[in-house]
């Protein structure tokens, strides 16, 4: 299989140069792999095929996979490889077990070489369609969805797929008010910007994505992480990093300061800014500056990060400042910063009930993090999620802030620490099993809180949505089975698994980081009650309405995803009772949300969201997308009218606080991230987070419901379970 895959490279390597030299193209450099990343790659495989949960052979079938995985990660709306490209490749289809255990990596760096190649063509391509213009009169419409089309079979099928690509671009852009002229600047830019983006990829990025379609055509949670990537995962867990406390974005080739993290080294400095742009970076106060204007943001991150109480110099451009405006130099030192904006937090509804407000505290948790590290080393002080609940928790009870219930928001939080999840299940159970585990051996554990103290036993809500997978998931569950809270929202993520994070460097006693990790799916967790959340998820006591298409967002959008199963149930006593009132509870929602104008807005832009999700192509014809525009406008102005009254009437009250002041329209503006005036995103993004969460309003209210059945109908809690043993130290992220 050797020379043919030599004479494939010869064969791939011509082409691309003839396809550039016929456009004009400049050839994208071509990116070959590292020694370590051949080494890399075949420790991984060993892992893979020895350790995982689901561990498959490394073989032709599996290079099938890896291949179908692979083409799929890089093009999955098959608009840059054509069926010729498709055809050139195939002889990569059983090759690629061998790229990895002969430690040769040349076939998928030259998938990706070929690929790379092919997105410059297509925008460069899309430029020159700009300089025609197009007549929207026409009837004629835009397939945007071809994940499960055939790939263009000719270069004229290839070129009107294009031309329609552009013409919706151009079209969104008209009718949010822009001119020709400024449209064609727009687009011109973007399309640059695609090309330059390609240019700056480096063979780190071929690697991990090659990685990851190998590891993904196993099991959907199974992942390579590059030396880079697995710093930004630890950093996500444990939710501090050492540097300057700076949220940056990448926006005209400049790094652009987007905002600045409260009580980090920038902040407190005084002489950083939103919008502020930095040209370049020195080690320490007399260290060489160097330009990173046009740079990765990731790579310029990497300068501006470095060891605790060290200096940093950066050479700023103001964001006043015109591109050849005077620079400042800021000296600054680097300290540990918290990300506290993705930490848990509070706040309390206030709900009218007769003379009285029923006080609803609301804990919101965008994940389940845990910096294990700073645990291991003895640190009292270490983050994590439990932690901080337990602290919230705590404040919610005092007299001051005193609660009658408590909702935990565990929307759109993704997992974390199976850990965390065990502990977090405890504050409200106490001691008992909370989630069980079988190895590939069919080895069942059941891991359970030890502690037999509760920090919240009062009425509580937890309420989820499609986004909450995972450790989230586990947690849900276990409130659920234990009847000791109410679960709303809509069906979870469905995700049953867990992983372990392997430092492939530890392993290969490496003394600095450059093989990366590997999160390797280990178990599959299932429910104290013996049932598994895998696929289904979990189902809420209470269900809202969904704007998810379960066929192509969750754990069932996968064709590899494990199946659901069922085993014994754990020894464990229900503490609660709260299903006892759903039917009085449901009733009472289904009342509500009949007069509830925001409930019913919602509903209205859910099903209409959904019918636009059977759609795989748009109308490119002017006047038919701006009466499906105007449609959507009136809806909107009218629940943002009767919103805006309604939340006006609370403030009024004194029950809670006025969710919208402003108009908070979403209406498309044709523009990309990146491609808005910074100050204008950032207030729209203030003025969405400051809207009215009717979801989270309707919860709260049910859960004041809940308060109030249980006054009137009091029912003493079941007895705690037995002790079952302690929790490991996994990731169910």
């Amino acid at each position: 299989m050797i020379k043919t895959l030599l004479w494939l490279l010869f064969v791939l390597s011509t082409a691309g140069q003839a396809a550039s030299l016929s456009s004009g193209t400049p050839a994208h450099p071509d990116l070959t792999p590292l020694q370590q990343q051949s080494q890399a790659a075949a420790l991984a495989a060993e892992l893979l095929t020895r350790y995982h949960y689901k561990s498959l052979p490394l073989d032709d079938a599996m290079s099938e996979r890896i291949f179908a995985h692979y083409l799929k990660a890089l093009d999955p709306e098959r608009v840059f490889f054509d069926q010729s490209d498709i055809d050139r490749l195939a002889a990569y289809r059983t090759a690629l077990d061998d790229a990895i255990l002969t430690k040769d990596l040349a076939a998928p760096f030259a998938i990706f070489n070929l690929y790379s190649q092919r997105v410059i063509d297509r925008f460069n391509s899309a430029r020159a369609l700009l300089k025609q213009g197009f007549d929207f009169r026409q009837s004629e419409s835009y397939q945007f969805d071809r994940e499960k089309e055939p790939w263009a079979k000719t270069d004229d099928e290839m070129r009107d797929l294009w031309r329609k690509r552009v013409k919706n671009d151009w079209l969104r852009l008209k009718l949010a008010g822009k001119g020709d002229k400024g449209i064609v600047e727009i687009l011109d830019k973007r399309y640059e910007n695609s090309i330059k983006r390609v240019n700056k990829v480096t063979r780190d990025d071929a690697f991990q994505g090659f990685m990851n379609a190998y590891a993904m055509a196993i099991e959907p949670h199974t992942n390579y992480l590059g030396p880079r990537a697995a710093e930004e995962f630890d950093i996500s867990m444990r939710l501090s990093l050492i540097g300057i406390g700076a949220v940056l974005s990448e926006k005209d080739d400049y790094t652009t300061i987007r905002e600045l993290v409260p009580g980090g080294p920038a902040a407190l400095s005084g002489k950083l800014k939103s919008g502020d742009r930095i040209l370049g970076v020195a080690q320490g106060a007399s260290g060489e500056m160097i330009d990173v204007q046009g740079w990765r943001l990731d790579d310029t991150v990497a300068l501006i990060r470095g060891p605790a109480d060290s200096t940093v110099l950066l050479d700023i451009l103001p964001a006043e400042a015109g591109p050849d405006g005077k620079h400042q130099l800021i000296s600054l030192i680097r300290k540990s910063v918290a990300l506290e904006e993705q930490s848990a937090k509070k706040s309390i509804l206030a709900l009218p009930d007769g003379n009285v407000a029923r006080r609803i505290g609301v804990i919101t948790l965008p994940s389940f993090y845990e910096d294990a590290g700073a645990r291991q080393r003895g640190d009292k002080n270490f983050k994590s999620a439990t932690r901080d609940v337990v602290r919230l928790l705590d404040e919610l009870a005092k007299e001051k802030e005193k609660v009658d219930a408590v909702l935990i928001d565990l929307r759109n939080n993704g997992g974390g620490s199976l850990t965390e999840a065990i502990r977090l299940t405890g504050l409200f159970i106490g001691k008992g099993p909370v989630v069980q585990t079988r190895d590939a051996n069919g080895k069942v554990r059941v891991e359970g809180n030890t502690s037999p103290g509760v920090a919240w036993n009062g009425p509580l809500g937890v309420l989820i949505n499609h986004g909450s997978a995972s450790a989230s998931e586990i947690f849900a569950a276990a409130i659920q089975d234990y009847g000791r809270g109410l679960i709303i929202g809509e069906s979870s993520f469905g995700k049953g698994t867990v992983q372990t994070v392997v430092d492939l460097d530890d392993i290969a006693k490496n003394d600095k980081p450059k093989f990366g990790e590997l999160k390797l799916t280990i178990a599959q967790f299932f429910r104290v009650n013996g049932g598994t959340t895998q696929l289904r998820g979990v189902t809420p006591d209470i269900s809202f309405p969904s704007a998810v298409k379960t066929d192509g967002f969750g754990e069932s959008s996968y064709d590899n995803a494990l199946p659901w199963v069922q085993i014994k149930a754990a020894d464990y006593a229900v503490v609660g009772n709260v299903r006892r009132f759903e039917p009085i509870l449901q009733t009472r929602h289904e009342s509500r949300i009949t007069r509830d104008k925001g409930f019913q807005c919602l509903q209205e832009s859910i099903a209409d969201f959904n019918l636009q999700n059977t759609r795989k192509t748009i109308s490119l014809n002017e006047a038919e997308r701006i009466k499906e525009r105007d449609v959507r406008e009136v809806r909107q102005k009218r629940c943002d009218l009767e919103t805006n009254a309604a939340a006006k009437t609370d403030k009024e009250k004194g029950t809670q606080k006025a969710a919208i002041e402003s108009d908070t329209r979403f209406e498309d503006d044709g523009l990309l991230p990146g491609e808005r005036n910074l100050a204008n995103e950032l207030a729209t993004e203030k003025s969405r987070k400051n809207a009215k969460d009717v979801a989270l309003n309707e919860a709260a209210h049910i859960i004041g419901d809940e308060v109030d059945l249980i006054k009137t109908k009091p029912v003493s809690p079941a007895v705690s379970p037995a002790v079952s043993p302690a929790a490991s130290s996994f990731v169910a992220h």
